[in-house]
């Protein structure tokens, strides 16, 4: 049971994390000193993407169901808790060059707002 709750915790912050990566530009525009966190998490964010690299925290929730009595979900999180719940899998390009004009719109604004203050 206590496996089953750390796999559910890490599934939580993975999707907390991913928020961020969606809106963390934004938060940026309120609160500047986040956002080298907010480019950091972006880039990592696009290399999951772009190199289909395996995030850590997949490979955590993996593990922590397979000590639970569970078997591994297929995929990475996006795959199991968003494509097709929050959106149809067949809108996943137009969902993240959403998110790309997003996130590259919020720092543009952030640097905008930089440069008229200096």
């Amino acid at each position: 049971m206590g496996w089953r709750l750390l796999a559910d915790g890490v599934a939580l912050l993975h999707g907390a994390f991913l928020a961020y990566v969606v809106v963390g530009g934004l938060i940026a525009l309120r609160h500047p000193r986040t956002l080298p966190l907010h480019v950091a998490a972006a880039l990592w964010g696009l290399l999951v993407i772009a190199a289909s690299v395996r995030c850590p925290l997949t490979t955590a929730e993996d593990r922590l169901r397979g000590l639970g009595g569970r078997a591994p979900l297929p995929g990475g999180f996006i795959d199991r808790y968003v494509e097709g719940v929050l959106y149809p899998a067949a809108l996943t390009p137009l969902v993240q060059a959403l998110v790309a004009v997003l996130v590259l719109g919020s720092w543009l604004v952030l640097l905008s707002l930089t440069r008229t203050r200096a």
